[in-house]
């Protein structure tokens, strides 16, 4: 998968790149010859869909956490959840820059399919 393009970016560092912020996934899927590789934009997809993911499960168990009594129990799952997805964003990026395409659960798939149109 290290074809390096004519910037001397190769796919492994450009699907890595994909997850440092939603705005490098973006630029992928936008910018040739990015977006000609499908292993790139299956990285960007899959970060985007885990980004927004992320956030709506922070959001969900942030408005969970104003019930009173039920917070005491909500801010420390806010700190496993967030740990849980710091893993598994080092996962996913380990992945990118090895050369293969790791495919989460539900996202993966997703973004498999955005990946193919």
């Amino acid at each position: 998968m290290s074809e390096t393009s004519p910037s001397g970016l190769s796919d492994n560092a450009a699907g890595a790149l994909a997850y440092m912020t939603i705005v490098p996934a973006i630029v992928f899927l936008v910018l040739p010859p990015y977006n000609k590789s499908f292993y790139v934009r299956f990285h960007s997809w899959q970060s985007i869909f885990l980004s927004i993911a992320w956030i709506a499960a922070l959001i969900v168990l942030g408005i969970l956490g104003r019930i009173p009594f039920f917070g005491l129990f909500i801010w420390p799952l806010i700190l496993l959840v967030d740990l849980g997805m710091f893993i598994l964003w080092i996962i996913v990026v380990l992945k990118a820059v090895n050369g293969k395409i790791f495919k989460l659960p539900i996202l993966g798939a997703l973004s498999e399919k955005q990946a193919n149109n």
